[in-house]
């Protein structure tokens, strides 16, 4: 049986502490802010970079990780393990998951780039099915071949709590933002395979909240063969930024709405942050496969 390193990136929303206690390796994403390189979870915390995003005159950007970061990563593991399996955040997000599997082309098939476009908690889901899958036997292509044919069976719906993030990265006009901010409109976005798109608008959070349980109910309707809180049919992942009062609060919202469901929540990762801003919410449903992992609410379950 082949040893298997599973590689992801901090998108996924495991820290490197975590990594550690977890046998995952993790990517940092790079930021470029005032002219300084700074990397998530290494010299980047959470609260360090929601001051930075909250100054007017800060200039951030994300960035891809280096070429020559992921293959001095993955050199470093090829000389203790077989293979790898490395599972980076949505093509459709990024040009990180283009430029890895380039780079991954010469390495004689021993490095397996995922491209099964998921982001923050379904990203993390992926780590630990992949996982699973090494464990049972598995190899290296048989996985990567899993997670993408399942890679539609996933929705990540989010709103916002300020347009002006929207507005600054070009996704809305200014006047948009601006009448949204004025009636107190909150839109909300899906993220489905590759594509984010706009799903609907919504007066005020708490009816955006409603609009997201709404659409994860459609979603378990049509195409999970319904809700069923005795045998859950989906992993129910939740994700903030910032607040994390607020994300805690949605949990217990969505947990009333779905009682047979396990639901779990992480802080989303800073790189999405960037994009929508402090205050934000996210809800996503991801389809249980038949011979996948089991989960009762608690990462040690997921092992």
């Amino acid at each position: 049986m082949s040893k298997i390193a599973i590689v992801t990136d901090s998108n996924s929303g495991i820290t490197q502490d975590r990594a550690k206690e977890l046998g995952f390796f993790v990517l940092p994403m790079p930021f470029v802010i005032n002219g300084t390189d700074y990397y998530e979870d290494i010299d980047l915390t959470q609260a360090q970079y929601y001051e930075l995003l909250n100054d007017e005159n800060a200039e951030i950007h994300t960035s891809q990780p280096l070429p020559a970061e992921v293959m001095d990563l993955w050199d470093r593991l090829l000389e203790d393990y077989d293979e790898i399996i490395h599972i980076p955040m949505s093509s459709g997000l990024s040009g990180s998951c283009e430029s890895a599997s380039t780079f991954a082309e010469n390495y004689d098939g021993r490095v397996h780039v995922v491209n099964n476009q998921r982001i923050s908690v379904t990203q993390k889901l992926s780590c630990f099915e992949a996982k699973k899958m090494a464990e049972n036997g598995m190899s290296g292509a048989e996985i990567k071949q899993r997670l993408e044919d399942t890679k539609f069976d996933s929705a990540i719906f989010i709103t916002v709590d300020t347009m002006k993030y929207l507005k600054k990265g070009g996704r809305v006009t200014p006047a948009a933002a601006t009448i949204a901010e004025i009636l107190n409109i909150k839109p909300v976005l899906k993220i489905f395979g590759e594509k984010l798109d706009a799903f609907a608008k919504a007066r005020g959070m708490k009816n955006a909240k409603q609009v997201m349980i709404k659409a994860i109910k459609d979603e378990l309707e049509k195409d999970y063969g319904g809700i069923n809180n005795e045998n859950p049919n989906a992993w129910i992942g939740m994700a903030y930024t910032y607040d994390r009062d607020a994300g805690i609060e949605f949990m217990e919202e969505v947990k009333k709405e779905f009682p047979g469901y396990k639901v779990y929540l992480d802080p989303l990762s800073l790189s999405v942050a960037c994009h929508i801003g402090p205050g934000s919410l996210a809800v996503s449903c991801t389809k249980v496969q038949p011979d996948g992992i089991q989960y009762s609410g608690s990462e040690k379950d997921l092992l």
